[in-house]
């Protein structure tokens, strides 16, 4: 096994072998991202989560064939995507079952973002709140690429040339997807950060 080997794809192979702790460990490591990177395309908590399952069932079942030739993030987060775009192509083929009841489900904050509760009153909360349900729904009306690469960003152990190679597209795209994203989402938050009034762009 060479000494550089990217750890996670060391359990991987691990994996590969039969050991099921290596697999648990990597399901503990990563159901978190995994589950956040869905949440924030589907704009479902549930649905997220069975994603995530799907996923990682998904990892388990192709670790025969599992290759250490790339970073097991970038695996990992690629296979994320496209069970991500399935659901969206179920969704436009199932227009009944939509996004719009997401917001109205659960008055709880979404488990993809980690807060100091204790040190926001509750008029702050509120806000914080609603600023970032605001931000997902500005997310999500992206462009798909623009959407996935701008959430991948947000995936800290993520470098632009990893982006790429989940999004199947070069380097010099991925940035222009990312500053393209950033700057539709400056134009959509303008106002609302400015007035409080929310107006989608059409």
């Amino acid at each position: 096994m060479p000494a550089n080997l990217d750890p996670d794809a060391a359990l991987m192979l691990r994996v590969r072998q039969g050991d099921a702790a290596a697999f648990t460990l990597l399901v503990d490591k990563y159901k978190q991202p995994v589950i956040n990177l869905a949440y924030r395309t589907l704009r479902d908590q549930t649905e997220a989560e069975d994603l995530a399952q799907n996923v990682f069932l998904q990892v388990y079942k192709s670790a025969d064939r599992y290759k250490a030739t790339a970073k097991f993030t970038t695996w990992l987060f690629t296979i994320t995507r496209n069970l991500c775009l399935n659901e969206i192509r179920r969704r436009t083929r199932h227009p009944a079952e939509s996004l719009d009841q997401t917001w109205n489900e659960s008055e709880d904050q979404p488990m993809h973002q980690v807060e100091d509760k204790a040190a926001a009153s509750p008029p702050e909360q509120l806000l914080q709140g609603e600023l970032e349900e605001k931000i997902m729904e500005a997310i999500s009306s992206l462009p798909e690429n623009q959407r996935t690469a701008l959430l991948l960003c947000r995936q800290e152990d993520l470098s632009y040339d990893d982006m790429a190679e989940i999004l199947d597209c070069s380097l010099s795209a991925t940035k222009s997807l990312i500053h393209r994203a950033r700057e539709t989402l400056k134009s959509k938050l303008k106002p609302y950060l400015q007035t409080g009034a929310w107006k989608q762009e059409k």
